[in-house]
């Protein structure tokens, strides 16, 4: 009787497939969509041929326009496949990944629907996670963003029994020019975004050692400052930000007007690079909630967001005044790791402690923060550990707590675990 129950339940489960493709947020233009609805680009063109020789891409154009950029007046054909016979088609994970055309050579070139760039290899094979990266101009997401992911791929993936990888050589080329090099190996600060130029997003994928874990992917963006408090900006450069699955926010302490001078003057004369302009991060704030939070119901968005307090290490140097905000103990100092789960005592902890520095510092930001945001999370991470001195840092790189907002957004997002440590 067991060997028939087993035998039925063995039949059950393969009459039942499990479905393992996901809705595809196009890292370009923001659509989305579902698998079935990709189109591809042919891997060859005919001349003789008016449905296969080489065609101007409307759609890829127009994207491009908006940016400003060049469009390409011939490419290869775009072929839809709805047209063609399930005998013409590969799936991996019940996902459409490529096809033979009438000639019968295959592409596998993936194009989005709606402005055909490419997409990711795995689009639809994995759920696709916009993490997007905001602040003032001066916050150093640049830096930030260099520093957490060198640590997600070093460490962090390391101990949640996972490993992070950029998802293709591309995306890995272009992250060890314009980041890892100057910071790691020339010891010398990146360039800040330019507001003029278009931001190409850098995709990675997290991906976990047991297989019952849906690996993750995770598309990062680094918008310019100065763009972040201008409506037509926000329109054209910052549109992820609607779908992005977790915000980063970034506030750099020189940034507080209240303790700006006291920061500065700590430092010394010569001690580090410093800048005259600074946006407030309430302007941002504002900003958002003019250009899409606005647009919620009750004017405020459910999206996990970590505000965080960036160059934690100059804090350290007012921890001893007697007006001090922050004690010399406290846990903004202090390093922490988490390994193989969130631990929720020591997020209670640093959330608590900067959640009152900023309510000591700029009240008027915490406010604004918590009137748009549902789901808030407060922070404090040393992306250097250092301040550099005329664009160069001195020593090694020690980065501090970049992790943990991340961290934090992924449990929020359900895909690590949670633990209190007693």
């Amino acid at each position: 009787m067991s060997f028939l129950k087993n035998l039925l339940a063995s039949i059950r489960k393969e009459e039942t497939p499990i479905v393992k493709k996901f809705p595809i947020v196009c890292p370009h233009c923001f659509n989305k969509f579902s698998p079935d609805s990709v189109v591809f680009r042919a891997a060859h063109y005919k001349e003789e041929d008016e449905e296969y020789c080489l065609q101007e891409d409307t759609k890829l154009n127009e994207y491009l326009e908006k940016f400003g950029l060049e469009g390409s007046e011939e490419m290869e054909a775009i072929i839809d496949p709805k047209l063609f016979p399930e005998e013409n088609k590969t799936y991996v994970d019940d996902v459409l990944i490529s096809i033979r055309d009438k000639y019968s050579i295959e592409t596998k070139k993936r194009l989005c629907p709606f402005c055909h760039n490419d997409l990711p290899y795995l689009a639809g094979r994995a759920p696709s996670n916009i993490i997007a990266i905001i602040g003032a101009s001066q916050v150093g997401k640049s830096v930030y963003m260099a520093s957490l992911i060198h640590t997600l791929e070093t460490l962090t993936a390391h101990n949640f029994e996972a490993a992070c990888m950029p998802i293709s050589s591309d995306t890995s080329r272009r992250f060890r020019t314009q980041y890892i090099d100057p910071l790691f190996a020339q010891n010398s600060l990146i360039e800040s975004t330019q507001k003029e130029r278009k931001q190409e997003p850098f995709i990675y994928q997290f991906k976990f050692k047991d297989t019952s874990k849906a690996p993750l992917n995770l598309v990062f963006f680094d918008v310019a400052g100065e763009g972040m408090v201008e409506e037509a900006y926000l329109d054209l450069y910052a549109n992820h930000i609607k779908n992005a699955e977790g915000i980063l926010f970034l506030v750099d302490p020189l940034q507080l007007s209240t303790i700006r001078n006291k920061i500065i003057l700590s430092q010394g004369s010569g001690s580090g690079d410093f800048t005259s302009k600074y946006q407030e991060s309430r302007d941002v704030v504002v900003s958002l909630g003019e250009n899409f939070i606005g647009s919620h119901e009750e004017g405020r968005t459910s999206i996990p967001t970590a505000i965080v307090v960036t160059k934690s290490d100059m804090l350290e140097k007012l921890a001893n005044e007697d007006d001090a905000y922050l004690k010399p103990n406290s846990n903004v100092f202090q390093n922490y790791v988490h390994k193989g789960y969130f631990n929720l005592n020591e997020y209670e902890n640093i959330n608590g402690e900067v959640k009152r520095f900023i309510e000591q510092v700029d009240l008027a930001f915490l406010d604004a923060v918590e009137v748009h945001f549902n789901n808030v999370g407060y922070f404090a991470i040393s992306s250097l550990g250092q301040n550099p001195v005329e664009g160069r840092l001195q020593g090694v790189i020690q980065p501090m707590r970049v992790d943990e907002p991340f961290l934090w957004l992924l449990y929020k997002l359900g895909y690590i675990e949670s633990e209190k440590v007693i």
